[in-house]
């Protein structure tokens, strides 16, 4: 599960989200195989970004794998948004469909908060829905949003003593960083939301056991920023020379980290596994009775 990283004498350890990922999908492919009938996953994707190609296929093979019924349906950019609309309300009433997500970001034009609003909140499992975000924060979730649960279990996965530590989640969106935060609250952790470029937004990263970054910037974070010893969750994904590479400084953060995430192979996996545990948690709640 985990690899060692030898960097001047140091060692530091990667988080291997492919692995901890596969492991959740297979206990998953054997939850599905024994129910009646198959969760359903029903994907939206608007426009042309070659990433959402890319991560709606990553969706679809892991649905396939684990035994979800999968479904996609494709718009060109210059759809009407009540086109869009009008799909997810024929998806919400669909019985074999359980798990609704549109791909973002959307084309230029489209209200991502009005879309989001239109899927039921029990089928809602990106865990966008105001509703679920309030019931998230009122310490009574439904379905909570997969990338905070994904790095929750990266997290978790180091077996790194977290009441009373520090953590920093250096974001610049609350659609994150305040699912994360709460969660990371509710197991002991005193977490702050830092803005890149905020006041005082490096010594407040300095400071933390636990650093998330999702800046959409490469390479980013550099080791003077990071405390030694902490565990660092890369959610940045950019190419630079066709080379993917995260908002961390790989490089000369994992000589001071006692724990990282690779890109890729971290938090991209672990979120997609997370989305198919959402998936079933929404099939569960939509049968009882």
């Amino acid at each position: 599960m985990y690899d060692i990283i030898m960097n001047n004498g140091r060692q530091a350890q990667l988080i291997n989200g492919t692995d901890i990922a596969q492991s959740i999908r297979n206990d998953l492919k054997a939850k599905v195989a024994q129910l009646a009938d198959k969760p359903g996953l029903a994907i939206i994707l608007v426009g042309s970004d070659p990433a959402s190609y890319v991560y709606v296929g990553l969706k679809e093979q892991a649905a396939q794998e684990a035994g979800i019924h999968f479904e996609k349906d494709y718009y060109p950019a210059t759809v009407s948004q009540d086109v869009v609309l009008k799909k997810i309300i024929e998806l919400n009433e669909r019985k074999n469909i359980h798990g609704i997500l549109v791909q973002f970001p959307l084309p230029k034009g489209f209200d991502e908060n009005k879309i989001v609003a239109a899927i039921k909140p029990v089928k809602d499992v990106d865990g966008f829905h105001s509703d679920n975000i309030r019931l998230l924060l009122a310490q009574k979730p439904r379905l909570i949003p997969s990338l905070a649960l994904g790095i929750m279990r990266l997290i978790t996965s180091t077996s790194t003593a977290l009441p009373e530590k520090r953590a920093a989640i250096l974001a610049k969106s609350d659609v994150l960083a305040k699912p994360l935060k709460q969660l990371l609250q509710q197991e002991g952790v005193e977490a702050v939301l830092v803005r890149p470029g905020g006041p005082n937004y490096t010594k407040q990263v300095q400071q933390a056991d636990v650093v998330v970054v999702a800046v959409g910037k490469p390479r980013f974070v550099k080791a003077e920023m990071i405390k030694d010893g902490a565990v660092v969750i890369d959610v940045g994904y950019n190419r630079i020379d066709n080379k993917a590479v995260g908002d961390v400084d790989f490089q000369s953060v994992s000589q001071k980290a006692s724990w990282i995430t690779p890109v890729p192979g971290g938090v991209g996996p672990m979120t997609v596994a997370m989305l198919l545990s959402n998936v079933l948690s929404a099939y569960d709640i939509q049968k009882k009775p």
